[in-house]
């Protein structure tokens, strides 16, 4: 949202704090849509391509305590001043323009209300406020409170001290919605309107007694904060945990003529969603601890099994114990990446540089070097899909160490013998995995049909049985060039 809305704003001539400003008004507005039960537009000036004056829609948002006016959404539509003149008196007389007689150019009548945007000494943009007044019904005394509040806001708006300077302008994910319970408070704290689910949430926090007409101090476990912040006119969000619930509360500070006239106090119980975080984070440590395990278990076979191999006379026994140690490791070097992630997702950049690094170091002679390069990049994969390629990256790289370059001299001393590059191409549902050397090319007419080398083998049954892709050799004027395609759906 902020990128696109600073596009948007870079048609206006906005300098970056007013574009601040308007970036903090859009995280914070969902409050005074609520309480007005109606849509909101944000806009700007602007110029259309023939010149013509206009407003740019950049910001919109529905209300959840009513039905939205809009379905489309209108964020970068240019308007003709024509089109919306409440919006040209608010820009020129930089107040509140209230519309007496309802728009019907919709299909329905709509009550709409232009607020200035005010950011120092400048009107910077306006906020229309349009609510379908078909539904309109006597109001309880939860509505009047919604609408008064939200007159009030209007007007802290206009006179620049809504949204709060010092409040963030990043969304709000789990901040408090108008629905998820309101108390109105006076200038002095005391209660003067508490919705039913407010109620609520304080009850399961311990506050057994009726709320209203008592201050904040009498209900609030620790009002202290609170009330500093009322009484600064600053807002304010914290979490409190008692009595086995846990609460998330905001406090809206209402200033009008530079007075702090009282606030609302906006509050969610998230017992259930604080219970699923932590129930996660434990099965998360878990899973963690269980890939550490594996890595060092992993770890432990393939240093048995190098014990083993120094024991063997045979070279041929000795290289196969050498080849299932690197198989194994390149298995521990997925465990090990995602016993440091905290998802069961790994980048598989890091896990490919890995086992480049192992290959180089453990299996290229260094009177005979061969350069290595990995080009694109595979992103983040799934555990299921990073274990089994990472298995055929390595049986890959091996099989070009061992077989691509047999029989070559560098031509110089500390020159490369040859080079082994791997290319990842990821697509929308597929990764495209190249791994091309330019050796001696593969036997055969530089097919697979009929090749007998084992971790060529292996590679292939891996990509086709374990990742469900296609495994072939590419037609190369030299050297080998190995395709892998995998879905990613």
């Amino acid at each position: 949202m902020i990128s696109l809305l600073h596009e948007l704003l870079d048609r206006a001539g906005l300098d970056d704090a007013a574009v601040e400003h308007l970036t903090r008004l859009l995280a914070d507005w969902q409050t005074l849509a609520d309480l007005s039960f109606a849509d909101l537009l944000l806009f700007v000036r602007d110029t259309l391509p023939d010149g013509t004056p206009a407003y740019l829609c950049v910001g919109q948002m529905r209300p959840y305590t009513a039905q939205t006016i809009y379905q489309e959404d209108l964020v970068g539509s240019a308007f003709p001043v024509t089109d919306r003149p409440m919006v040209g008196r608010a820009f020129a007389e930089e107040r509140v323009i209230r519309d007496a007689d309802p728009d019907w150019s919709t299909g329905v009548p709509v009550r709409e209300e232009a607020i200035p945007v005010r950011f120092g000494n400048t009107v910077v943009a306006v906020v229309t406020r349009e609510a379908n007044v078909s539904t309109a019904r006597s109001p309880s005394n939860l509505e009047l409170t919604y609408l008064q509040s939200a007159g009030e806001l209007a007007q802290m708006l206009s006179d620049g001290t809504f949204p709060y300077p010092l409040d963030g302008f990043d969304e709000r994910e789990l901040s408090p919605r108008v629905g998820d319970g309101i108390l109105r408070v006076d200038a002095d704290g005391r209660t003067t309107y508490a919705s039913p689910n407010a109620i609520s949430a304080y009850r399961r926090l311990g506050s057994l007694e009726n709320v209203i007409g008592q201050g904040i101090e009498d209900f609030d476990p620790d009002a202290v904060e609170l009330c500093e912040a009322l009484d600064a006119g600053q807002s304010v969000e914290s979490e409190l945990e008692a009595q086995g619930a846990i609460v998330i509360r905001r406090l809206l500070p209402l200033i009008i003529d530079r007075a702090v006239i009282g606030a609302l106090l906006l509050v969610r119980e998230v017992t259930e969603l604080r219970r699923h975080e932590r129930a996660l984070r434990v099965k998360d440590a878990t899973i963690r601890e269980i890939h550490h395990r594996v890595k060092n278990n992993l770890q432990t076979v393939a240093s048995l099994l190098r014990l083993q191999g120094r024991r063997l006379h045979a070279v041929e026994a000795r290289d196969a114990l050498a080849e299932s140690v690197r198989r194994i490791s390149s298995i521990a070097l997925v465990h090990e990446t995602l016993s440091q992630e905290s998802r069961q997702r790994v980048p598989f950049d890091k896990i490919a540089r890995r086992i480049v690094d192992m290959l180089a170091d453990g299996l290229v002679n260094p009177d005979r070097p061969i350069s290595f390069d990995i080009e694109g990049s595979p992103g983040e994969l799934p555990a299921e899909v990073a274990t089994p390629l990472a298995l055929v990256l390595t049986e890959l790289l091996q099989n070009s160490v061992e077989h691509a370059f047999a029989g070559r001299v560098p031509e110089t001393v500390g020159a490369a013998v040859g080079s082994v590059t791997v290319l990842f191409e990821r697509g929308p549902t597929t990764l495209r995995v190249l791994a091309t050397d330019d050796g001696v090319g593969l036997p055969g007419g530089g097919t697979l049909d009929g090749v007998a080398n084992l971790g060529l083998q292996i590679a292939r049954t891996l990509a086709e049985s374990e990742l469900g892709g296609t495994f072939d050799a590419l037609e190369v004027d030299e050297g080998t060039t190995i395709e892998l395609v995998i879905p990613m759906i």
